[in-house]
């Protein structure tokens, strides 16, 4: 058996007695070339689909505006008009350059009004609705984008979110249209001019987006003794500013204590707003001729309330804007900075992000690290986020600002109302709209699309953005104040 062995081969090739040696062609070795994988692509952010979404609704929106049966005239409006009354309507700002009511024919005003309905619902809000009406299901990064735009933290159950946010929608700009029904028959003269005069004002007031079909660029002017059309507007208008799920939560649990701390906080901010601004606006105008002060004291307790509430983003007004006094015009400024809530249809910084900065002023007078509301803390990353949305917010009113005084001759103020309600997606002008340069008007385009996208946007990119840190560096103080 030693013979067996072989010192340098295994056990197993060693050949003994009666074994045989089979022999087998093998196929010449040949390189083969794979396909490299491709990498996946990577999906759109969400912010960066949102700005494409609204921007082709825009352009749609210029497109039918163009046209020459669009115009009471039959003559084609101007580019540049038809894009900012586009871009007016989808934002629901409520800016104008040319009158709703006398320039744009039956069909142009349908089509205004069909972009603030879908401009208000929100381009992804209504592209999911939509897709959900035609039996197609959503995408994740759909449904992600529309639970987020509406207050809610994640996709789950979102498009019966939506289903029931257009349930409540419809049914209440059907309620605001039955109760400004009998004054829109009065001031048309005729039922079916009053049905769409009432159905026009009530969509634009509970998206908050401030066009009117009154004429002479007025707004609600002519109806300042009129509590029956400038109240139900005033409840739209509060209606829509405070956000889908604000809503729900009050109608679900009927108890303060039972809503959640979003609900709290845009409740109270936008009390405490309403309150000041009605007491502030009625102080400084009580004796102003050209305002309230020849109005009986009902009626001026009613226009400085409607005064306070319009600029929440939704563009009414009752009185002259032109002839209010300089104090109520900085009010005003400041109201239309703040906007509404978070996911609800009106613009500006959001109530939640002026909420919690004067929170974390209060929090850091008081001497305390954490910033709490209601019982409940408030994270760190939320109120650099509301630090983010404020700063950039205030660089481009500032901006645009800058950019429309190098090219208009009318006055700091003016210019810088104008602009901070094309931001605030509000629709309030003194009158100089129209008269801007073209190039002023396309600089207002863009603040309006970016005031209509920016707070938003900004906060699904920064949710986008959020990584674990790899690194935490030493802690140095810096000297401030």
């Amino acid at each position: 058996m030693d013979r067996l062995k072989h010192p340098s081969r295994p056990q197993e090739q060693v050949r003994r007695p009666g074994d045989r040696i089979v022999r087998r062609a093998v196929a010449p070795r040949e390189a083969v070339q794979l396909p490299r994988p491709r990498a996946p692509r990577r999906p759109r952010p969400i912010a960066l689909r949102l700005a494409i979404g609204f921007a082709l609704l825009i352009l749609v929106g210029t497109a039918l505006l163009s046209l020459p049966f669009a115009s009471a005239d039959g003559n084609r409006a101007s580019v540049v008009d038809a894009l900012f009354t586009a871009t007016s309507a989808v934002c629901v700002t409520g800016l104008v350059v040319r009158d709703t009511a006398t320039a744009w024919s039956g069909f142009g005003q349908a089509v205004i009004l069909v972009l603030i309905q879908l401009g208000g619902f929100g381009f992804a809000t209504s592209a999911t609705l939509l897709l959900a009406l035609l039996g197609i299901r959503p995408t994740l990064r759909d449904r992600l984008a529309c639970g987020m735009s509406l207050g809610e933290p994640g996709p789950g159950g979102v498009v019966r979110l939506l289903q029931r946010l257009a349930v409540l929608t419809l049914t209440i700009e059907l309620a605001g249209t039955l109760v400004l029904l009998p004054s829109g028959i009065a001031a048309t003269g005729s039922f079916w001019r009053g049905i769409w005069w009432s159905l026009f004002h009530s969509v634009s007031a509970f998206n908050n987006a401030g066009f009117d079909i009154v004429g002479g660029f007025r707004s609600m002017t002519p109806y300042q003794h009129a509590p029956e059309i400038l109240l139900p507007i005033a409840i739209l208008i509060i209606l829509g500013g405070l956000s889908f799920a604000v809503l729900s939560d009050v109608v679900r649990e009927r108890r303060w204590g039972r809503l959640t701390l979003d609900s709290k906080v845009v409740l109270t901010t936008t009390a405490v707003l309403l309150v000041t601004g009605t007491l502030l606006i009625l102080a400084f105008e009580w004796d102003n001729p050209r305002t309230l002060g020849i109005l009986p004291m009902p009626d001026r307790l009613l226009n400085a309330f409607f005064q306070a509430v319009v600029p929440r983003t939704a563009g009414f007004n009752s009185l002259d804007v032109a002839h209010m006094n300089d104090e109520s015009l900085f009010v005003t400024i400041g109201l239309m900075f703040i906007g509404g809530a978070s996911g609800s249809f009106a613009g500006g910084i959001k109530v939640q992000s002026c909420a919690i900065l004067i929170l974390a002023v209060w929090t850091v007078l008081r001497g305390q690290r954490h910033v709490a509301a209601f019982g409940r803390e408030v994270p760190a990353v939320f109120v650099f986020r509301a630090m983010a949305i404020v700063l950039l917010a205030v660089a481009l009113v500032f901006l645009a600002s800058f950019l429309i005084s190098l090219l208009e001759p009318f006055g700091l103020l003016e210019i810088w109302f104008e602009v901070t309600s094309a931001f605030g997606t509000v629709g309030l002008s003194m009158g100089i709209t129209p008269e801007l340069h073209p190039l002023s008007k396309l600089i207002l385009v863009g603040t309006m699309f970016a005031g209509r996208l920016g707070p938003l946007t900004l906060a699904l990119a920064l949710a986008e953005r959020t990584r674990p840190e790899p690194v935490r560096y030493a802690r140095t103080a810096v000297a401030l104040g």
